[in-house]
């Protein structure tokens, strides 16, 4: 499967072999643990989780409140 996605198969199984790479994705694990995370996707707008649809309307309107927020009370 990984040759099917146009990955370097060597350096792809050289990696499950060695398990390079295990350190970062625990560390994302746990900071998604202590984010509230429980799935994928799960967005974030400036710091704060998006919990509306995740459509590009709805999404640019998150993105555009934040920013308009920001330039009111901007953060130090």
């Amino acid at each position: 499967y990984a040759a099917q996605l146009g990955l370097d198969v060597e350096r792809f199984e050289d990696h499950l072999r060695t398990r390079d790479g295990a350190g970062h994705i625990a560390e994302d694990v746990d900071s998604a643990d202590l984010s509230g995370v429980s799935g994928t996707p799960t967005f974030f707008v400036n710091g704060l989780r998006h919990y509306g649809a995740y459509d590009i309307a709805t999404l640019s309107a998150a993105v555009k409140a934040a920013r308009a927020r920001e330039l009111v009370q901007p953060t130090a």
